[in-house]
């Protein structure tokens, strides 16, 4: 049955989308299907930065450190950047230029400036290795790289066939900027782009091996982004609605890397139409994070969940004022059913939110917002309206029955164009009538809420049953003393395969392997235990995402197992 807050929303997208409210829907044939998209949004992410940063000009877009930049400053500075880049490097529309640099004031610049261009931005991961920088930008024939000096280190010694522009990103933007307005040319025309115009590759995580570059276009970015848009106008409205209108400027921590899609999107490129502030982390300390959110009165905080849940148990988390903060939101991993609860009870009214959504989509995909979270805190909520289709589909890409498993495909204007170079892994991912195939497992209950229960190629096979990654993880979360957990299928000559479990604990006491093994029997089947554990005294290594690094975790114990034998703990 639809929750109350499930009956606003509904009603809030209807107003905003219907006939003479902000955001109508037209449709657009794309591929021969027919396709929703929100026809007030500008063309091109060009047109977009030129009309907000006009509306909000002198509102404060951008703090880093104690330099602050509004919203009129980045776009002069952008624009500059623009400029040199047709008249001092000869970028022509659909060159591909990359971004290797960690968050800052000229990574936004940097990233606006390509794209008002005509470049194609290309958001290299900032935590690659020279080898796999250097593979993605051969991949995608980046002809021009802006890099910070770590990243132009690792760079540099590859031998690529590419123009390198240092970027010191210490000083204040316009210094920072130095290296590439200085050598511009007079004006230059900057090129008429559409929606059909390429706009952005953004790298997949890794988890699944090699690295791919996604292709989006203006389009694409700017109906995420209004996607995105939607959803927070409706929340406004059910907010005023209610008798608590928000005050004062929105604001948001920038937690996580520019070259992930969630803060590319939802956080960074939403930002302009909402007037938001962005407050810049360079690294992530939870004591750091919470001095923030009082001194900028931050309004909204997202980020992976462990962010959150590290504010949430800081030993000094009242003596900061979080009030201001309406909702702690996280994507990119689930949330323990325990920490949702616990974010309600204990942070002084803020919500728990929590997205589904991944770069091949733009981010966009699903939300369980407040209420409706706290009731089905093990869901990622319903397709995110006006623009999301959601299906649960079988191995021949037939829609199964409601509640049945299948794999989670997402069908929208939003979804990225292609693999770059990678033809076999773009027909591989796009379903015949445009669905991609996210790779998660998952069901959809009678009320329309997603459930994942794991990734299509995340299962353990042990005697013929099959076995959950993500559940038993679950379960090793439910302990208290667990920090991070990472379960996968071992090699077993009984079985075939049995789980394996490496996991790092919190400071302090924590249970031995047996007293481990019987406590997450009380809450999962034998044969789902883990055969084998490993204690890692050091947080689990994890991708430029956030996300844990399971492969490599995954072929480090798969080895060490091999090695020794025996397992240790004997189902």
């Amino acid at each position: 049955m639809a929750t109350d807050l499930d009956r606003r929303m509904d009603a809030g997208i209807a107003r905003l989308t219907g006939a003479g409210g902000p955001l109508p829907l037209a449709d657009i044939v794309l591929g021969g299907r027919r396709l929703p998209m929100i026809a007030s949004a500008p063309p091109a992410l060009p047109h977009y930065f030129a009309h907000y940063c006009r509306e909000h000009a002198d509102a404060t877009f951008l703090v880093a450190g104690d330099e602050r930049i509004t919203f009129a400053e980045i776009y002069t500075q952008a624009e500059r950047v623009a400029t040199a880049l047709v008249t001092g490097f000869g970028v022509a529309k659909g060159d591909r230029v990359g971004i290797a640099m960690r968050n800052s004031p000229s990574w936004i610049a940097l990233y606006m400036g390509v794209l008002m261009a005509g470049g194609i931005a290309c958001l290299l991961n900032g935590w690659w290795q020279a080898e796999e920088l250097a593979e993605a930008i051969r991949d995608v024939d980046c002809g021009l790289v802006f890099a910070d000096p770590p990243r132009r280190e690792r760079i540099a010694g590859a031998g690529l066939a590419t123009t390198v522009i240092a970027i010191d990103d210490r000083p204040r933007l316009a210094e920072a900027l130095a290296p590439v307005t200085s050598p511009a040319g007079g004006d230059a025309a900057l090129p008429a782009l559409t929606g059909d115009d390429d706009a952005t590759i953004l790298f997949t995580s890794g988890s699944t091996g090699r690295s791919k570059g996604a292709l989006s276009d203006h389009r694409a970015v700017v109906q995420a982004t209004y996607n995105y848009l939607a959803q927070a106008l409706v929340m406004l409205g059910i907010a005023t609605e209610q008798g608590n209108p928000p005050e004062g400027q929105p604001a948001t921590l920038l937690t996580v890397p520019l070259f992930h899609v969630t803060a590319e999107i939802p956080v960074m490129l939403q930002s302009f139409a909402m007037g938001r502030k962005l407050v810049l982390m360079p690294k992530w300390d939870a004591g750091e994070a919470m001095r923030l959110i009082e001194a900028e009165a931050i309004t909204y905080f997202v980020g992976v969940p462990l962010m959150s849940y590290e504010i949430l148990t800081h030993p000094d988390r009242a003596t900061y004022d979080l009030s201001k903060v309406t909702d702690f939101a996280a994507g990119g991993a689930p949330r323990p059913v325990e920490h949702v609860r616990r974010i309600k009870d204990e942070m002084g009214g803020a919500a728990p939110l929590i997205g589904y959504g991944l770069t091949e989509t733009n981010a966009v995909g699903c939300g369980n917002w407040r209420d409706n979270y706290l009731a089905k805190p093990d869901s990622t909520g319903r397709a995110s309206a006006p623009l999301v289709d959601l299906a649960i589909l079988d191995g021949a890409g037939r829609p199964v029955p409601q509640g049945a498993r299948g794999e989670i495909a997402i069908r929208s204007v939003c979804n990225f164009k292609r693999y770059w170079n990678d033809e076999g892994a773009t027909r591989s991912a796009v379903t015949d009538d445009g669905y991609f195939l996210t790779g998660d497992i998952g069901l959809l209950d009678e009320d329309g809420y997603l459930f994942i229960v794991d990734r299509k190629k995340d299962i353990i096979i042990r005697g013929g049953e099959n076995i959950s990654c993500l559940e038993v993880e679950a379960a090793i979360y439910h302990h208290p003393a667990v920090a991070e957990c990472a379960v996968f299928g071992l090699a077993d000559d009984k079985y075939g395969e049995v789980p394996g479990a490496v996991i790092h604990y919190r400071a302090g006491d924590h249970p031995t392997d047996d007293e481990l093994c019987a406590y997450l029997a009380e809450h999962i089947a034998a044969f789902k235990l883990p055969a084998r554990l490993w204690i890692s005294p050091d947080p689990l290594p994890r991708l430029g995402t956030e996300k844990i690094d399971k492969v490599s975790l995954r072929a480090h114990y798969r080895a060490l197992a091999a090695a020794e034998g025996d397992s240790p703990l004997p189902r």
